[in-house]
């Protein structure tokens, strides 16, 4: 595991992969404990598999674009370290399955060869940074917010603020009005505005999907772009403070603005301006021409001229730019293999410009083609089985892993989506194209399908009957969708039924909406004019019946053994560590590092919220001493006062409260010398600590 020093440029990667390959040692030896090692591997990408002794790798790629070199590199990697499949997620990332956590270090040491990263692509930090995938070539687009989106993930990578948060934080950039980056289920989401010739953003925050969705609050009609890196800095200082860390179903943000309410969380993010790195970020934007590839174009002969017209009509994407074209490859459950993505690799390198972007429906755009060559590209993909037609239609199902490799997963979302195409294709044609129709499925309440957003939503459960026996079963959801502008729906739940029924349930759906829909209305109209949830659970409720259950209903879709619920610990958002020792350990780390980071950049916002999370982390630690519950870490500087300050255990230096002390990261710029004193503070609460600590474990000892 050592080749990989001398192949990484940068020594900040070095170091951080160097890390990695520690801690698994040390993991390996025992000398770690599992609590432990799992936080700094799920902020490097590395997240525990349903199968036992294998890891899923998540590969961050930044808004979903890539080169033909990351392609390949990420083909390599695939094919070296896993099974050569590569899964496209809803965030727009890459994911390979199967992977020994012994090769992670090396995996990540390849990737960064072509500026492909792992980290912070899981576990509670700032995780990718999506877009539409239109962004940039819209012809309904304002302006591009790629620059915005890429100085987002440039920003925030690696920076100490969002390193250990009570749980994960979402953002998008939609191109459009059209909202197809989905802003109105993100911690933050943006919707690109134009304001007397000025460049700006639409700003939604606290929205999210899971077991209790919520959509996200407007908080800015139009913020200038040089303020968005300022805004999401100080929304994210808030939620590492304040947000809930011992409740993990109650830790993302979404929980903590309902708790705080809109206006008094607002007022703590102004209330921090003081503090960020930068009142202003103004990003560079650079209109550079497209560069296309120059080679001649080929001859073809389309052998089939109607399919290829069907083809250019639904998959190809007219873009802003005159005689250029996107084109929409449909990749059914987000799955496909490294033979696909080299030969994809060499077509956008060869043939365009030598980019394409995965998308938020788990499917590729490649753009930037030329018209002329469009019939080329269509004999190309067709031979990769690449053309099929229902490009962001109802055919184009969307759905998470599930039981496939998740923990979390329930029941078979990628069985039953396979299932549901299946009826779509042979017995409803007209839906092949229909774009008014989104179908997605979870293997469980997490949503990583984005099943409570849809139309037509399943997701994943378990049922038992009156024997007790227990079948695979999905919960039926309907109404759901995007409206544009930041706004949209969540779907109802209608009804729970046996996984095996599902298909009979997408039948009976279809057929009223066929048979009851008015002549060009939208099945959302359609669905609220019919009452909604109740009309459709009185004709589906026969569906949920127990008693007739065949012995086929116990086997979920995709397998061959009976059902069986196994639902592991996810790692979603990793694990609080309580163990005091640890805690402290990591606590004098973050000093270290805070004071490494002082004395070799000029980074001072950094090296002082690296010292303010040292502080609060060791104050945790005593307060787990003496079996103080905590919560957030204002609870934590809170109880710290109470506990050890107010009673006279521990006096500081300052003879100041703890919270006194630790507020002053929010009440003086972040200039050297407000580093140089707060540092310097810092290292002393760590003296009276660990003399307070010493003290503790002798009087215990005796």
């Amino acid at each position: 595991m050592q080749s990989f020093r001398s192949e990484i440029e940068n020594p900040v990667v070095e170091q951080d992969i160097i890390e990695l390959e520690k801690k698994i040692r040390l993991f390996n030896e025992g000398s770690i404990t599992d609590e432990s090692f799992r936080s700094l591997r799920l902020a490097r990408g590395i997240y525990g598999q349903r199968q036992p002794g294998v890891q899923m790798i998540r590969i961050k790629l930044p808004y979903g674009k890539v080169t033909s070199n990351q392609l390949l590199r990420i083909s390599d990697v695939s094919d070296r370290f896993s099974t050569g499949r590569l899964h496209i997620t809803t965030r727009q990332d890459i994911q390979i399955h199967y992977v020994s956590i012994d090769d992670t270090p090396e995996l990540w040491s390849q990737l960064e060869q072509d500026d492909v990263t792992l980290r912070e692509a899981c576990g509670n930090t700032v995780r990718n940074v999506t877009a539409s995938e239109t962004a940039g070539i819209d012809v309904n687009e304002p302006f591009d917010v790629t620059p915005y989106a890429h100085a987002a993930f440039q920003f925030f990578l690696r920076n100490p603020i969002c390193q250990e948060m009570g749980r994960k934080f979402k953002m998008s950039f939609s191109s459009s009005d059209a909202d197809t980056a989905l802003s109105y289920i993100h911690d933050l989401g943006f919707i690109p505005k134009i304001k007397d010739g000025e460049r700006g953003f639409r700003v939604l925050l606290g929205g999210g999907l899971g077991s209790q969705p919520r959509s996200a609050d407007l908080i800015y009609e139009f913020l200038p772009t040089y303020k968005v890196i300022p805004l999401i800095e100080s929304v994210l200082r808030i939620f590492d403070r304040h947000g809930e860390r011992a409740r993990r179903m109650k830790a993302r943000m979404k929980f903590l603005i309902k708790d705080e309410g809109l206006e008094k969380f607002l007022e703590l993010v102004e209330a921090e301006q003081k503090a960020l790195s930068n009142q202003e970020v103004h990003i560079e934007v650079k209109d550079e021409a497209i560069k296309l590839s120059n080679v001649a174009i080929p001859e073809v002969h389309i052998e089939d001229e109607d399919a290829y017209n069907s083809w250019r009509a639904l998959n190809v994407i007219p873009q802003k730019q005159d005689g250029l074209y996107a084109i929409g490859i449909k990749v059914k459950l987000g799955d496909f293999y490294t033979d696909k993505a080299r030969k994809l690799a060499a077509l956008i390198k060869d043939y365009a410009a030598d980019e394409l972007r995965f998308s938020l429906r788990q499917n590729i755009l490649i753009r930037h083609v030329k018209e002329e060559l469009l019939p080329f590209f269509y004999q190309e993909l067709k031979a990769l089985d690449f053309v099929a037609t229902g490009y962001n239609a109802t055919t184009d199902i969307t759905a998470c892993p599930g039981t496939d490799t998740c923990n979390l997963g329930i029941a078979s979302s990628t069985g039953m989506a396979d299932e549901l195409e299946k009826v779509l294709y042979s017995e409803y044609p007209q839906y092949i194209n229909n774009q008014d129709i989104a179908i997605k499925i979870s293997g469980c309440m997490n949503a990583c399908g984005q099943h409570n957003m849809a139309h037509i939503g399943f997701q994943g459960m378990s049922i038992r009957t009156k024997d007790k026996l227990v079948a695979p079963a999905v919960q039926v959801l309907l109404g759901g969708g995007v409206l544009g502008n930041g706004e949209g729906r969540f779907s109802d739940k209608v009804i729970k039924l046996p996984s095996k029924r599902g298909p009979q349930a997408l039948r009976l759906i279809l057929d009223d909406f066929e048979t009851n829909g008015n002549p060009g209305e939208s099945f959302l109209e359609y669905y609220d004019r019919r009452d909604g949830q109740k009309y459709f659970y009185n004709f589906l409720v026969t569906l949920s019946d127990t008693e007739n259950l065949q012995p086929s209903d116990f086997i979920d879709w995709g397998n061959k053994e009976e059902y069986k619920q196994e639902v592991g610990v996810g790692e979603c958002a990793g694990v609080v560590i309580d163990l005091v020792a640890t805690l402290l350990l990591e606590a004098k780390e973050k000093l270290e590092k805070a004071e490494e980071v002082y004395g070799s950049t000029t980074k001072w916002a950094d090296a002082i919220y690296l010292a303010y999370t040292a502080s609060v982390n060791a104050a945790k630690a005593l307060l787990l001493s003496e079996d103080v519950k905590t919560n957030s870490q204002a609870n934590i500087i809170g109880l710290f006062d109470e506990t050890f300050i107010a009673s006279n255990k521990i006096t500081l230096d300052t003879n100041s409260s703890f919270s006194d002390f630790i507020y002053e990261i929010n009440k003086n710029e972040p200039t050297k010398e407000f580093a140089t004193t707060y540092i310097n503070q810092t290292k002393a609460f760590f003296n009276t600590i660990d003399v307070f600590r010493t003290r503790e474990l002798v009087y215990a000892n005796n």
